[in-house]
């Protein structure tokens, strides 16, 4: 992304791709922005991508979380990676949304996975802040796209410093909470902060979607899990918010490992925090 008409097809990239990155608060924005994401992966190659769409801080897990712009300044700029989302939602407020889906890296052998990219409204476009996948088999059926876009508009006229640490202090005792349940019930009390209609990204394992597959799916490897929460922050419409830290989890094969995690949570109609998505990637001691 010299003459007159160079010029204008070079204008007229520029203005495709500065369009794409809008965000006029809607899902279908956010959606346009992660394919413009991936087209530019195609065709300039990952290290430009991520250069253009991540935002200052951006985090990416690669396997720890590390700044993105620092990491990928040392990357070689390959054009093997693809990906297409098939889930996306976007806060009331329209300051932040996520996107979830499939990719592939085309090499010597081609391997697949899923991702999950957290992005925010920075400046009126959309910019990356997390992005994180876990490699799994070659898919087996595709899942159904599934873009949600935000029910109303609602932002608080007066939302200063204080409110915005309440409403992280808010996801933080609501993650406490589960930690502490996780320790006295065990894997089974994910039964009362699962949605229904829940997702997991497991290394090795096509998504879980639903909560009973989800309890299952736990109940089928995991004994105990414990958490350590990182950071959080929650939108300022007061329906989306989202924790990353490390996951330890005993087998019942009596094994041990850590992951890096990602969980997006949204209020419910009763006030409580559920979780709509979860994504683990193993961590790297």
């Amino acid at each position: 992304m010299i003459n007159k008409i160079i010029c204008t097809l070079v204008a007229a990239t520029f203005t495709l791709g500065a369009f794409a990155q809008h965000t006029d608060g809607t899902t279908s924005s956010l959606v346009k922005t992660e394919e413009e994401f991936a087209s530019k992966a195609a065709k300039d190659g990952v290290k430009s991508a991520f250069d253009a769409f991540s935002a200052k801080g951006a985090l990416v897990f690669r396997p720890n979380p590390v700044d993105a712009k620092v990491f990928y300044a040392n990357q070689a700029d390959d054009k093997n990676l693809s990906w297409a989302p098939d889930y996306a939602k976007v806060s009331r407020s329209g300051d932040w949304g996520f996107t979830s889906g499939g990719y592939m890296v085309d090499g010597e052998t081609k391997t697949y996975g899923h991702y999950l990219s957290i992005w925010k409204a920075i400046n009126g476009k959309w910019e990356l802040v997390i992005d994180l996948g876990a490699p799994h088999h070659k898919p087996l059926q595709p899942i159904a796209t599934h873009f949600v876009e935000p029910k109303d508009y609602f932002k608080p006229k007066f939302g200063g410093s204080k409110q915005i640490a309440a409403g992280k202090d808010i996801i933080l005792t609501t993650e406490k909470t589960l930690n502490a349940t996780l320790k006295s019930y065990g894997i089974a009390a994910y039964g009362g902060f699962l949605n229904p209609d829940a997702r997991v990204i497991f290394p090795g394992y096509e998504p879980v979607i639903g909560k009973d597959k989800i309890i299952a799916f736990y109940n089928s490897m995991v004994s105990k899990m414990s958490l350590r929460t990182v950071g959080a922050d929650k939108a300022l419409g007061g329906d989306l918010a989202y924790t990353y830290g490390v996951a330890t989890i005993d087998y019942r094969t009596d094994l041990r490992e850590s992951f890096n995690y990602v969980f997006i949570y949204e209020r419910q109609a009763d006030f409580n925090w559920n979780l709509i998505q979860q994504v683990y990637t193993p961590a790297e001691r």
